[in-house]
């Protein structure tokens, strides 16, 4: 693992901690603390608006400069950290993602879809 990687996971590994430890925080001082008195249904909705965001976003980089690039970055950002709230709420480890996408690694986009069972 190269020491890019590495820093990776680390800030990805503190932030999660981070949001499990805000379990049960005050909504008044905790910005995570709030979305998890509010509801599944709401860190659900961020996820959507964040979604939502990062296509705008990714679109005007395809038309842009560097300062779109940076912008759907900031927008990708708000997108995993609110997709990790998700999954701190449901203590579902980074561990659990992580091994998912290593089980997917060098498979065929077609094939692994094509592979699951019908929901």
């Amino acid at each position: 693992m190269s020491m890019a990687d590495a820093r990776s996971a680390d800030v990805l590994d503190a932030l999660y901690a981070t949001l499990q430890a805000r379990k049960g925080g005050d909504p008044a001082k905790s910005y995570v603390a709030s979305l998890y008195a509010r509801g599944t249904d709401t860190i659900l909705k961020k996820i959507g608006e964040e979604a939502a965001e990062t296509i705008i976003a990714a679109k005007d980089c395809a038309s842009g400069g560097a300062l779109e690039r940076v912008k759907m970055v900031h927008e990708v950002a708000d997108l995993w950290f609110h997709v990790m709230v998700l999954m701190a709420a449901y203590d579902v480890p980074l561990s659990a993602l992580t091994d998912e996408l290593a089980r997917r690694a060098g498979r065929s986009g077609h094939d692994e879809k094509a592979s699951r069972s019908p929901s």
